[in-house]
């Protein structure tokens, strides 16, 4: 590994800068079980306001969020319908089928975004032959469709359906700040059309660690029994706590930056032989690629700008990168001229 890298894998890259450390440093703590925290307590009380929420729960990470919310609106035998390349069917190791025991009804969204109309498809009927249909998941931003945000029109003609057909609605918002940024639309809209959803902080927020989930008084009532069976209990959370309390404060509009590092990330790889990607697809932080035409594995290739100092995340065809509050435009600049100088000699 070089001793200098420009670390493109993944959003999650991202370290606690000097001041988010301080904060943490000095935040006052108690006991998070008893709710007798007073960060971890104004950072549950700062989300369910920003999503207009009646309660909020912090929670060690952004997949027991979604384990949470599935558990919570499901029973075992139950189907969630969501897209193929959403995150809890992707890359959360089977723990929706296992923690909930639920099967999957899996969707051909257009860049991880449904409609109505496919959603209305494939809700099951109630006959006792099949799984019944309880809930409905929306990822926002669509992680493998390059960080689409979900049109609101969309979002709420999903949910529409969902509820008319007695479903439950949950929404993946592990960038929903993202999604906020990049839109204009205020996270309370957003999220109003959905029971529960949740924010990651490990992300383009830049903290250590955590998730919190929000959603109706009664769900997070359930929701905490969840968080100790699944493991997730903490004391003196405060000080992990603090990171989100600050993130909000200081690294939300920023977000901005990322976006425009991206889109000018993608205007410098479409610009190569051998990688098609279209920049105008770019929304927020998340640039992928095809690399088909070079006649290289992505996986390879990420191997060989790795050790030259840049790391992207290959797989197949494909390679992904993403931009955070630790990447600059000039290393950009420099990510663009590794991959230009690998593929072209």
């Amino acid at each position: 590994m070089p001793d200098t890298l420009i670390d493109l894998s993944s959003d999650t890259a991202t370290r606690p800068s000097a001041e988010m450390r301080r904060f943490m440093a000095e935040a006052e703590v108690g006991d998070e079980q008893r709710r007798e925290d007073p960060t971890v307590n104004l950072l549950q009380e700062m989300v369910a306001e920003l999503l207009g929420k009646e309660e909020a729960l912090f929670l060690p990470s952004g997949t027991m969020c979604n384990a949470i919310a599935i558990t919570l609106h499901t029973r075992p035998g139950d189907e969630l319908i969501l897209d193929r390349t959403a995150h809890p069917y992707t890359s959360e190791g089977g723990g929706p089928a296992h923690l909930a025991g639920v099967s999957f009804a899996l969707l051909d969204g257009d860049r991880g975004v449904f409609t109505a109309d496919q959603l209305r498809e494939a809700i099951r009927d109630t006959g006792p032959h099949s799984a019944r249909s309880r809930l409905v998941s929306m990822e926002n931003t669509t992680n493998a469709g390059s960080g689409r945000v979900w049109p609101m029109e969309t979002l709420r003609e999903v949910a529409e359906v969902g509820r008319e057909r007695g479903l439950k609605v949950h929404m993946d918002g592990a960038r929903l700040m993202n999604a906020v940024v990049a839109s204009g639309i205020p996270a309370k809209e957003i999220a109003a059309p959905v029971d529960t959803t949740w924010i990651d902080l490990s992300k383009g927020l830049g903290c250590p660690v955590g998730g919190v989930l929000a959603g109706s008084h009664e769900d997070m009532h359930e929701a905490r029994r969840l968080k100790h069976r699944f493991g997730g209990a903490m004391r003196q959370a405060g000080i992990i706590a603090a990171a989100g309390v600050y993130a909000f404060k200081h690294n939300v509009d920023r977000l901005a930056e990322d976006h425009e590092n991206a889109r000018r990330l993608a205007q410098g790889l479409a610009d190569i032989p051998g990688i098609e990607l279209n920049p105008d697809d770019i929304e927020t932080n998340i640039v992928y690629f095809d690399v088909s035409g070079t006649g290289r594995d992505g996986a390879e290739i990420n191997d060989a700008i790795t050790a030259r100092g840049v790391r992207m995340g290959g797989r197949g065809k494909r390679i992904r990168a993403v931009t955070h509050l630790d990447v600059t435009s000039s290393d950009i600049d420099r990510a663009v001229e590794v991959m230009r100088e690998e593929l072209m000699g």
